[in-house]
C-alpha cells in the first residue's frame, strides 16, 4: 500500500477527476440522493473548518459527520469550541448525520484484558467503564445541539472468548440504548473489527439479542473484511435485519502481496459499493452514507481522503443513488 508508485497513481488519478468537483465556495453546489451522503470530517483535517470546506465546496456535499476536531474528541470540546462549530456548520450549510463518539471502546470490567484498546491508558478498566454513562450523556447532548438523532457507539475490546460475559454486554447495551431512546436519540452500533461486535454475522448475533428498538447498526463491511470476513458483501449482509441499519460507513479493503488485509482505496477491494449502495436503496436506506477513508496511501488524510471520495461518488453514481 505504501509503495510509491502505487501511491502515486492513485493520487494522480484522484487529483485529476477530484479538481473538476470543485466549485467557488460562493456557489455551494450540492450533490443529490438518496442517502445522507456524508464524510467524517477529521478523516479529511482536525481544522473543522477546511474539513467542512473540503466537504461542503470540493465535494458538494450537505452531510457531515463529526467525531474529533481540532485534536479533541468532540466530547471533550469546550463550549465556546462547540458554539465555533455550529457557526461553521452554518456557514457551509452542513447538516450533522450522527455524532461518531468512542463510546464503549474500553475494556470489559472483570475479562481478560483485551490485546485492542489504548495502551497508553494503564487505569484499571472498572475506572475507565464507569465513565462510559457520562460520555453517552455528553454525545446525547451533542446530537440534540448539532439537530442530529444518532449517537454511534461500540461493543467493547475484542475478548479472545465472550461468552462468560456476553449476555451482560449486551444489557449494557440494551440499557444504554434505552437511555438514549428516553431522549429522543438512536445509538447506531458500529461492526469495529476490534470489537466484539467486528462482523456482519456478529452483528446479526447483537441485534438478536438486543432487540430495543433504540439500538441500530452502523454497518461497516469493510471493518466485517478486515476482522476476515471476506464475504461480508453481498453473503454476510443478506443475514443482518435491514429495518434496523440506519447508518453506513464506507470504506474498503484488499490483501497485499503478502496476504495481509489492508485498507485501500473505496473502489478497490472486496467490497463492491456500486452492489452495496443498489442493495441499501432496494431495501428502502434513507440514512447516512459516510466516508470514512482510513486509507492513507496517499500520504495524508485529505489526499487520501479526496481519491477515496472520487471512488465512492462514481459508485454512488454507477448505482443509480446520486
Amino acid at each position: 500500500m505504501s509503495h510509491p508508485s502505487r501511491r502515486s497513481f492513485f493520487w494522480g488519478a484522484g487529483v485529476a477527476v477530484a479538481s473538476t468537483a470543485i466549485r467557488p465556495l460562493r456557489s455551494f453546489a450540492k450533490s443529490t440522493s438518496a442517502f445522507r451522503v456524508a464524510v467524517i470530517n477529521d478523516e479529511i483535517s482536525q481544522d473543522f473548518e477546511h474539513g467542512c470546506h473540503v466537504a461542503a465546496v470540493d465535494f458538494g456535499l450537505s452531510w457531515i459527520e463529526i467525531r474529533s476536531m481540532w485534536s479533541k474528541g468532540a466530547v471533550a470540546l469546550a463550549d465556546a469550541q462547540l458554539a465555533d462549530a455550529e457557526k461553521i456548520l452554518a456557514k457551509y450549510n452542513l447538516q450533522v448525520t450522527d455524532i461518531a463518539s468512542p463510546l464503549f471502546k474500553t475494556h470489559w470490567p472483570g475479562a481478560p484484558k483485551s490485546e485492542f484498546g489504548n495502551k497508553n491508558d494503564q487505569r484499571p478498566a472498572t475506572e475507565i467503564f464507569k465513565e462510559q454513562d457520562d460520555i453517552l450523556q455528553k454525545s446525547i447532548d451533542l446530537a440534540k445541539r448539532f439537530k442530529t438523532q444518532k449517537v454511534r457507539g461500540f461493543d467493547f475490546w475484542r475478548l479472545d472468548d465472550q461468552a462468560p460475559w456476553r449476555v451482560a454486554i449486551d444489557d449494557k447495551l440494551r440499557e444504554a440504548a434505552e437511555t438514549a431512546g428516553k431522549q429522543g436519540v438512536l445509538l447506531v452500533l458500529e461492526n469495529e473489527f476490534e470489537c466484539n461486535t467486528a462482523t456482519g454475522r456478529e452483528a446479526a448475533r447483537t441485534l438478536n439479542a438486543v432487540k430495543s428498538p433504540n439500538l441500530a447498526l452502523n454497518w461497516d463491511p469493510a471493518n466485517a473484511v478486515m476482522r476476515g470476513e471476506l464475504d461480508a458483501f453481498p453473503t454476510a449482509w443478506e443475514m443482518l435485519p435491514k429495518d434496523r441499519i440506519h447508518h453506513c460507513h464506507c470504506k474498503n479493503a484488499i490483501k497485499d502481496a503478502a496476504g495481509r488485509i489492508q485498507w485501500s482505496p473505496v473502489d478497490k477491494g472486496f467490497i463492491d459499493w456500486t452492489a452495496q449502495f443498489k442493495a441499501l436503496q432496494k431495501i428502502g436506506f434513507r440514512d447516512a452514507v459516510s466516508l470514512e477513508t482510513h486509507w492513507r496511501g496517499a500520504g495524508t488524510a485529505e489526499e487520501s481522503t479526496r481519491i477515496s471520495w472520487v471512488g465512492m461518488k462514481q459508485a454512488l453514481k454507477d448505482s443509480g443513488t446520486l
